[in-house]
Formats: structure tokens, C-alpha cells, sequence
């Protein structure tokens, strides 16, 4: 069943409500292709080799993460740009990329589903230096041994997670936001967690952590992120009752 480009820009705008949020990048429609949807194939970011991906399954559009335009780029259209624009355009292929409003969905988005794969209890969510509701917060039953924690991440995700040990050797009280959020481990400090997990880390949060006395781990931005587009395009296909396919282009950090 094909369904108008315009129906499927609607429901996900509806569900994701991208003009609450001052994000980095343009939400909703990037590139407009063709104006039926039949297939829909989602990926965490419109790379290159997702795009070629994504048209060998014959796509009608593509759902992302990670979209093709961010502010702050330079508006000139050239090398790997213009490459992943021709691609697009030459194939008639939609482009529709969602970034803070899936990290932050309460149940479709980033933060939660990757909560629901680790068996993050999720009690509330703390606002970002920007007011952005963008950081999860829960408490286990009983404390954890970190280094135990920072085994079952790995063990769940498939890759090797950097731990940068802080305080004592357990952890009860853990907050975390998925991506490029290690600057929320300073609102986690703040409000007292034993622990902090997010995506990326640099040198300056590594000495946050072993200073603030709380445990950091760093499971890498992709493999954080794999989960909220999945949700959201199976979500979505089941609604219109399109096709849906999803397609990992793995990287290792």
C-alpha cells in the first residue's frame, strides 16, 4: 500500500512535534522525492553508502537520525554533499531526518529504547543546560558493581564500552543520553548520580568524571542510536500501513 509523502510528513510531525525544538539541524523533510511512499527504509545517518544501500532496496524514502544539512554548514553544495545530493535527486529518493525530537520521544525515541534494551529503570528526566528535556535518570533495585555494568553494556550493544572509573565501585542512581551528550554528565554531577552513560567522550570529561567522583561510560554514538529509528519507522509503517526496513551502516564510534 503506497501512502502520499505528504500523509507520512504529517504523522511523524504529529508524533514528534519538531517545533518544540531548537535543534541543530532541519527537521522533517530534507529532500522532497518522489510523492508516493510504498517502502520505507530507515538508518541512523543519510550517508553515502546508506543512500546507495537504501536505493538497491528500492526506497521510496528514507527515515534518519542524522540528516543531510546542519547548521552552521557551509551552504556551497560540493564534494561529498554534492555527491549525496546527485545520488538522491537522480533517483527521485525522499530524504526525512529527525534528530533532538527522537532522542527525546518518551517512548519511539533514542534515550528510551536504548533504556529498554540495557534494563535502565527510567524514573524522570532532567533539562540540559539549554532547558532541552533531554536527559533520563533511574534508580536499580539493588546497586551494581560498574564494572559489571560496563560488561552487560558491551555484551548488549556489541562493542568494546570505554569506562573511566569514578567514585566507589558501585553505582545505584545512573542518568543518560544517548549521541554526542557527554556534556549532560555536569547535570548529572549536579544532581548527584552514581554514573553517566552516554556516547561520545573527550579528553576534558574524563577528567569531569575521575574528579566529580562518578563513573562514565562511553558506548559509542552510533551504537546508541540504532534503536529510536528503528522504533520510529516500524511505528510509523504500522500506522499507514506501509513497508518498513531498516538498515545499519555500522561505525565504530
Amino acid at each position: 500500500m503506497a501512502v502520499a509523502l505528504r500523509q507520512l510528513i504529517e504523522r511523524l510531525d504529529r508524533e514528534l512535534q519538531p517545533s518544540r525544538w531548537n535543534d541543530y539541524a532541519p527537521n522533517g523533510l530534507q529532500v522532497e522525492g518522489r510523492p508516493w511512499v510504498e517502502r520505507l527504509v530507515t538508518g541512523v545517518t543519510a550517508s553515502q553508502r546508506f543512500i546507495e544501500q537504501a536505493l538497491a532496496m528500492d526506497a521510496d524514502a528514507v527515515l534518519v537520525h542524522h540528516g543531510l544539512f546542519w547548521r552552521g554548514d557551509s551552504p556551497v553544495v560540493t564534494g561529498m554533499k554534492k555527491r549525496r545530493l546527485a545520488t538522491l535527486l537522480g533517483a527521485d529518493l525522499t530524504v526525512l531526518a529527525y534528530h533532538l525530537p527522537l532522542d527525546a520521544h518518551p517512548r519511539l525515541g533514542n534515550n528510551t529504547q536504548l533504556a529498554l534494551r540495557l534494563g535502565l529503570p527510567c524514573s524522570g528526566v532532567f533539562a540540559d543546560a539549554s532547558g532541552r528535556e533531554l536527559i533520563q535518570w533511574g534508580a536499580f533495585s539493588e546497586p551494581m558493581a560498574a564494572s559489571v555494568f560496563a560488561e552487560h553494556v558491551s555484551h548488549v550493544l556489541g562493542r568494546s564500552v570505554q569506562h573511566i572509573p569514578g567514585g566507589t565501585a558501585w553505582i545505584q542512581r545512573i542518568a543518560w543520553c544517548t549521541g554526542a551528550a557527554q556534556q549532560g554528565i555536569q547535570i548529572a554531577i549536579e544532581q548527584g548520580m552514581d554514573a553517566y552513560l552516554s556516547g561520545e567522550i573527550s579528553e576534558p570529561t574524563v577528567h569531569a568524571a575521575m574528579e566529580s567522583g562518578i563513573h562514565y561510560f562511553a558506548a559509542g554514538h552510533h551504537a546508541t542510536e540504532l534503536y529510536g529509528i528503528q522504533a520510529l519507522g516500524a511505528w510509523v509503517a504500522q500506522e499507514l500501513g506501509i513497508e518498513h526496513h531498516f538498515i545499519d551502516c555500522p561505525v565504530d564510534v
